[in-house]
């Protein structure tokens, strides 16, 4: 009978063969030191209209209810750092979703493993999660020794950065654990400073409902006027408080084929944007994580920040005209 220890070195090498970077291991339980954080966080409401942060309190905090009868959580993060660049004046867009949506390239590779495991082990249960179902994948990314929880409250890790995927395998089978990292932020607010929506509201805590990202992906109403001049140009998700971390600088060119951006999206320059058709957004974001937000939704972003390029612009000249 093979041993616990071989079972988790055979999981973490095939793991690290299907492309992930990290592999860490939990045991699978209940995340005390998170839940009075999650209730403070919901009941100030700055999950703003991401209704679904509410529910599954209980599964969120504990994955033995998630996956009943779960062992162990196997947390893995996966690179899509690109050097790739926009047209200089294209409205910006988030860099994990020039290409393929990440929730169909991680889910093919998770389920690979969870086969690879039965293969290795025999009759296995568990689930695969990528961001689609109440996890705390930062708070097990984080126990599992992949990182420390940042200022901006993503996962951080001295040798990659910021600029990865996080994914879950949820199992019944008992395995070598991990121990978590160190807090290597020390005196840095660089995140907290260069947030121009003041989001980041505390240490680890970001409120949602101010968030960039929210407001050009998860908000279906109108953007709040108040927001103006604020958005940076970005018209889907946000990279800034990534940016301008340090840590970031050890970030590498991903080596994921389907991450590549359609050619068509780095070259198009503002007007393209502006006059992008419904067509064009259906071959350019056919398979990205863009389509989320819809034509409806892009076009949406792209006016607000038309809008507030103009303002600026006449602000501009009132300034220059003052004697």
């Amino acid at each position: 009978m093979k041993s616990i220890s071989y079972h988790t070195n055979q999981i973490k090498e095939e793991a690290v063969r299907l492309g992930f970077d990290q592999v860490g291991i939990s045991p699978s339980g209940f995340l005390e030191e998170d839940a009075e954080r999650l209730e403070q966080w919901l009941r100030e409401d700055m999950h703003g209209q991401m209704h679904y942060m509410a529910r599954h309190f209980d599964k969120r905090l504990d994955t033995r209810k998630l996956v009943p009868g779960s062992k162990s959580v196997i947390s893995l993060s996966y690179n899509y750092y690109t050097k790739d660049l926009q047209h200089p004046d294209a409205p910006k867009l988030s860099k994990y979703a020039f290409g393929k949506d990440y929730h169909f390239v991680l889910k093919e590779k998770l389920r690979a493993l969870l086969s690879f495991i039965r293969s290795e082990v025999g009759a296995v249960e568990g689930r695969c999660f990528v961001d689609s179902a109440p996890v705390m994948e930062r708070s097990w990314a984080a126990r599992s020794g992949l990182g420390w929880i940042g200022k901006h409250s993503l996962l951080l890790s001295k040798s990659r950065g910021s600029f990865f995927f996080l994914a879950e395998l949820i199992i019944d089978l008992e395995l070598e654990y991990d121990s978590p990292t160190t807090d290597h932020c020390g005196s840095c607010t660089k995140c907290i400073d260069a947030c121009p929506t003041d989001a980041i509201v505390a240490d680890k805590v970001v409120d949602g409902s101010k968030c960039i990202s929210y407001f050009t992906i998860e908000l279906k109403d109108e953007i709040p006027e108040q927001m103006s001049g604020k958005f940076e140009d970005w018209m889907f998700g946000c990279d800034i408080c990534q940016d301008v971390c340090p840590w970031n600088r050890f970030s590498k060119q991903h080596k994921e084929e389907q991450f590549q951006a359609h050619p068509n999206l780095l070259a198009m320059n503002r007007r393209e944007w502006l006059d992008l058709s419904q067509e064009v957004f259906s071959e350019i974001f056919r398979k990205t994580a863009v389509k989320r937000t819809k034509y409806k939704g892009l076009m949406r972003n792209i006016a607000f920040l038309n809008n507030e390029a103009m303002d600026k612009a006449v602000q501009t000249k009132k300034e220059d005209e003052t004697p």
